[in-house]
């Protein structure tokens, strides 16, 4: 099996030093670098990680370099070690605005067959995904969605800080071809307490269509292995819970601090933010429950075209995870863990580049507009950020 790292910030850096700490050396791990420069350097060194004190080193990595800047229209072609061969595997850590211009530039190594991991802030990449890259499903790869809590940072070049210890929850998208990749939590020979999602599910040595769903079921193996990175294989519908509350906290965060040039703490300290709290969550949990309508009313369309009958399937509710006290909830609790953090969006300002706030506040924007469900404060909060993005920070009057 050959794996591909693509994004080595912090969190790519983490996920790929961990991945060859505990895979075999037969299974090959390529980091995709931005520059040449990098690359060349990396290879004559190691990936650091500093944990709790204790440091450790990885080595033995292939190496791939091409800019996959959002700016360039066509980004430069891969360098690497040997020609460019197919793609296994590819974990993308790359921050949302960068993610669909790197796989596109990647997708002519990229098959049915493969599989990709995305481990984004925010949400609608997958989507952008299909509509731009893989249109025709048919010829669509495996899709694993993660969520990311872990904490960490650059201290050095290839020296990275894992200050906070989270998790990685993920997901597999589901198979266009049908395949129920969760069977075994339907499996009524199991006692309903003792159900698991199961690699065996999958694809097995036996499956006729292995060579089909041999590198998901590898994929979602080596995830699994990374015990460090506490990852739990999750239902789709969980995870979708998950991506949304994280999306929730996101869109309060990152652009209210943007906007304050603040760590996360100080937006507690103020009189005014429990109104905005509510407003922004408010909207989101109205976004959240429109969807749920519609994901509904289409299954039960797919179920009534089979010849069922549905009378007796109730509406959908918004799960209570999902309701906007709760929402606010989470938002303070984050906050509160994260007091002295600089959220991503505000380092993106300070530094010149682009931000992903389209992906957050803009997600909500955009669903709002599919779901008719008016969104001022969030499409407000989009636009600021978009217009504070375009003076510098350290400009003086």
């Amino acid at each position: 099996m050959h794996f591909h790292v693509i994004g080595l910030g912090p969190i790519g850096s983490l996920l790929a030093h961990n991945l060859r700490s505990v895979l075999p050396a037969a299974h090959r791990i390529s980091l995709i670098h931005k520059t040449p420069a990098e690359r060349t350097e990396l290879a004559a060194t190691s990936l650091k990680v500093i944990r709790e004190g204790n440091t450790t080193s990885s080595s033995n990595y292939s190496h791939e370099s091409f800019d996959w800047s959002s700016k360039r229209k066509s980004p430069v072609q891969p360098r690497q070690d040997s020609s460019p061969g197919p793609i296994d595997s590819l974990f993308v850590a790359l921050k949302a605005q960068q993610t669909v211009n790197a796989v596109k530039t990647l997708a002519p190594r990229l098959s049915p067959n493969s599989t990709i991991v995305l481990l984004q802030n925010g949400m609608g990449v997958y989507e952008e995904l299909l509509s731009r890259v893989f249109r025709n499903p048919e010829k669509c790869p495996h899709f694993i969605l993660a969520s990311n809590t872990h904490g960490a940072f650059i201290s050095d070049r290839f020296t990275t800080i894992h200050a906070g210890i989270g998790s990685i929850d993920f997901s597999i998208v589901p198979d266009p071809r049908g395949r129920d990749f969760e069977a075994g939590l339907h499996d009524e020979s199991v006692n309903v307490a003792e159900r698991r999602l199961k690699l065996s599910d999958l694809t097995s040595n036996e499956d006729q269509q292995l060579p089909r769903y041999r590198t998901l079921r590898d994929t979602v193996a080596a995830l699994l292995l990374l015990k460090p990175l506490n990852t739990m294989w999750r239902p789709y519908s969980e995870l979708q819970i998950l991506l949304r509350r994280k999306l929730a906290v996101n869109a309060v965060v990152n652009p209210l601090t943007s906007l304050l040039n603040c760590p996360n703490g100080d937006l507690l300290d103020q009189p005014t933010f429990p109104s905005i709290l509510q407003d922004i969550c408010d909207e989101a949990s109205a976004v959240f429950s429109a969807q749920l309508r519609h994901d509904t009313h289409l299954w039960l369309q797919e179920l009534k075209a089979q010849g069922h009958d549905t009378h007796h399937i109730p509406e959908s509710t918004i799960p209570d995870l999902l309701t906007s006290e709760s929402l606010q909830k989470e938002v303070r609790r984050v906050i509160n863990i994260t007091r002295g953090n600089i959220s991503s969006t505000l380092q993106d300002i300070r530094r010149g580049r682009d931000t992903e706030i389209d992906y957050l506040n803009g997600y909500l924007r955009d669903a709002g507009k599919n779901h008719g469900v008016a969104t001022p404060v969030n499409t407000t909060l989009c636009n600021l950020v978009k217009l504070r993005s375009g003076i510098p920070v350290d400009r003086m009057l």
